[in-house]
């Protein structure tokens, strides 16, 4: 391409189509007012009003007034966003040059922004409701023998469930725009794609950051969801127990004594820091420490030896090749147990 066509192509004004949704969401340097869609809607309407009913040649002006009008006056008594909302201003002012300029911030705010906040407004802040539904879905049809695969899948249900729901929204808010810029014969086939491409990529990067907030809400939540469907009542952490274990819930036995459950994905990195001496869970009463590992190749012999001799407890899938290995192992096999077997040892232990 030639570098004529090249900067043509980049001078396209719906180019800022991209720009003014970036300085209208930016919190750091002017005061994010697009997480507002009532401002946003009070902006593009009397944008527009102004537009159609001015018939003088101060038509710019007065539209670059009402902005600082509208703008100053939702923001008067929120002093500490004043200079974003000043710097804001005058960056507007100096992008907006044209009418043609002013038509694209009023289309950014009216057909970009707004459904944009709709969107990400809908899709989901957690994933574990999403996981909490298919999960117990699982449990409710195939019982026990559901814990492995419901553990094993936690996180992805979650995950798939909020990506599907990121999916719909897009497609949906994707699709008003396009048909609104296709019935818009001012538009040309450039300046759809430019402002298509414009909201696709503003919505990938806000879905991006609410991802980053669901993450967390890992396996340590697949306990509770599981101990709440089978009514196992769950007991406090012992107090001032110090030993380096990480655990998700406690349950209380019919003898008083306790037993921790940590549900984690691998012991790979920290197998050493889980060891505790069998003098702390005397003098705190842990009877014992049930593990339940979702990924266990790196289990090694020495780490079910010493884990084990400390009344730890491996919980490792039905199908998993070291559960059968360990299972047929002498010095092994009082260390793992199926994770089917779960909720009837704690059954066992709590009745």
């Amino acid at each position: 391409m030639k570098t004529v066509n090249i900067l043509a192509e980049f001078q396209n004004k719906w180019h800022n189509t991209y720009w003014f949704s970036r300085m209208l969401i930016n919190n750091d340097k002017y005061g994010a007012i697009g997480k507002e869609p009532e401002l946003l809607a009070m902006l593009a309407s009397s944008l527009r009003v102004i537009a159609r009913e001015n018939k003088n040649d101060d038509t710019l002006d007065l539209q670059k007034q009402a902005i600082r009008n509208i703008i100053e006056g939702r923001y008067r008594k929120t002093t500490s966003k004043d200079n974003r909302i000043q710097l804001l201003l005058k960056e507007l002012g100096e992008e907006i040059k044209t009418s043609d300029d002013m038509n694209v911030f009023i289309l950014t705010c009216e057909n970009v922004m707004l459904p944009l906040h709709q969107a990400i407004t809908n899709i989901p802040s957690t994933d574990r409701e999403f996981a909490l539904n298919i999960a117990k879905s699982y449990l409710d049809v195939q019982g026990e023998q559901g814990l492995a695969q419901v553990i094993s899948l936690w996180d992805d249900l979650g995950v798939k469930g909020c990506l599907t729901a990121e999916r719909t929204e897009i497609v949906r808010a994707f699709t008003t725009l396009r048909i609104l810029l296709t019935k818009d014969q001012s538009f040309s086939e450039e300046d759809r794609d430019i402002i298509l491409t414009a909201f696709t990529q503003e919505f990938e990067r806000r879905a991006a950051q609410k991802r980053k907030k669901r993450a967390g809400g890992s396996l340590e939540d697949v306990t509770d969801f599981i101990l709440g469907y089978y009514k196992i009542k769950r007991a406090q952490a012992p107090a001032h127990f110090q030993a380096d274990l990480e655990v998700d819930n406690w349950v209380k036995t019919k003898d008083g004594w306790l037993i921790g459950i940590s549900c984690k994905r691998t012991l790979r990195e920290r197998w050493k820091n889980v060891s505790s001496s069998t003098e702390i869970y005397n003098r705190f009463k842990v009877k014992h420490i049930f593990h339940v590992v979702t990924f266990d190749e790196d289990l090694s012999d020495d780490k079910l030896t010493i884990l084990g001799e400390q009344r730890q407890v491996f919980y490792l899938p039905d199908n998993s090749r070291r559960l059968q290995y360990a299972l047929a192992h002498v010095g092994l096999k009082n260390y793992v147990r199926p994770i089917s077997q779960l909720i009837r040892d704690l059954k066992e232990q709590v009745k």
